[in-house]
C-alpha cells in the first residue's frame, strides 16, 4: 500500500508464551510488506527461542525483551517507544494469541492512512465459540465506558486489535501513568477520547480456538477492570460538572427508557 509522508505504519505485536502461532501470525503479515516490532514480554525459554529464530528468519521483524513479564500494557507502551524512536508514526498493534481474522488487515491500513490523527479499533464480530462469561463482561465494560466518556462513539473498549497514532499515545504516556495488563486497553481508548483523538471502529471477527491460550485471570484482572473503571468514573466527574453529567447521560438513554421514566414522574405527580 502507499504511504504519506504522516503515515508510516508498523506491526506491534505483544507477546507472552504464544510461541505455538507466531509463525503463522507473522506468515499472515508478510504480504503487507510492512515493519514488524514484536515485543517479548518475559516469556519462557521456549518461546523467547522461538520469537529469536523468526527474528532471523524475517529481516522485516525486530524482537525486544522484557526480562519480567510486565503484563500486556508494558509490553505495548515498550513497544510505542520503539517504534516511534524509528520513525514509525502508528502501531498496529495484534494480539499474538491469533484469535483475530487478520483478513481485515488493509480495511484498517486504509482506514488510517485516510484518518491519520484518529485511533482505529475494531469491535469484535463473535461466533460461537466464545465463552458465554467473557462476552457478557464485555458488554458491562462496554456501557461503563459510554459513561467514562458520555459517548457511545467506542463500540468496543477491549479489542486487541488496534492502529495507534503514536504522536498522540507517546504524549499521553508522557503524562499519565497507564494500567499495565489487561486494563491498558480500556484506559488507554477512554484517555485518548477525552484528548479529543477520534475514533474509528470497524468490525474484525473473533474466535476462541479450543486449544487457545488465554493469559486472562479471572479474578485478578477481572479486579484490575473494575479498578480502573472506578477510577476512570470519578476522574470523569472531578472535570465535568455534575449537572452536564447528568444531562448527558440521560440523552444517551435509549427513547423508550426516558419515556418510561418521564410517566413515572407523571403518576407520582398526580399521586403526590
Amino acid at each position: 500500500m502507499s504511504q504519506t509522508n504522516t503515515f508510516k505504519p508498523c506491526f506491534l505485536i505483544p507477546v507472552y508464551n504464544h510461541k505455538d502461532v507466531l509463525a503463522y501470525i507473522l506468515e499472515k503479515l508478510e504480504p503487507y510488506g510492512l515493519p514488524c516490532v514484536m515485543v517479548n514480554d518475559g516469556s519462557d525459554s521456549e518461546c523467547r527461542a522461538v520469537m529469536m529464530a523468526l527474528e532471523a528468519q524475517y529481516d522485516w521483524l525486530k524482537v525486544y525483551h522484557l526480562e519480567q513479564n510486565g503484563g500486556k500494557g508494558a509490553a505495548v507502551i515498550c513497544g510505542f517507544r520503539h517504534a516511534l524512536a524509528a520513525g514509525y508514526s502508528h502501531c498496529f498493534q495484534i494480539d499474538a494469541d491469533g484469535q483475530h481474522n487478520l483478513e481485515r488487515i488493509p480495511e484498517f491500513l486504509n482506514a488510517a492512512e485516510q484518518k491519520p490523527e484518529a485511533l482505529v479499533t475494531g469491535y469484535a464480530i463473535y461466533d460461537d465459540s466464545v465463552p458465554k462469561g467473557r462476552l457478557y463482561g464485555r458488554y458491562i465494560t462496554h456501557v461503563w465506558v459510554w459513561i467514562e466518556t458520555l459517548s457511545t462513539s467506542i463500540k468496543d473498549s477491549m479489542c486487541g486489535f488496534r492502529v495507534y497514532p503514536l504522536p498522540a499515545c507517546l504524549a499521553l504516556i508522557s503524562r499519565v501513568e497507564l494500567g499495565q495488563r489487561m486494563e491498558f486497553d480500556i484506559e488507554v481508548i477512554v484517555r485518548l477520547h477525552w484528548m479529543g483523538v477520534p475514533v474509528v471502529n470497524l468490525p474484525v471477527e473473533v474466535r476462541y480456538p479450543m486449544d487457545g491460550i488465554s493469559h486472562f485471570n479471572v479474578l485478578q484482572d477481572n479486579l484490575r477492570i473494575s479498578k480502573i473503571h472506578a477510577m476512570l468514573f470519578f476522574t470523569m466527574l472531578a472535570h465535568i460538572p455534575f449537572q452536564a453529567t447528568v444531562r448527558k447521560l440521560r440523552s444517551m438513554l435509549p427513547s423508550f427508557l426516558s419515556s418510561s421514566l418521564t410517566s413515572n414522574q407523571s403518576k407520582r405527580k398526580k399521586n403526590g
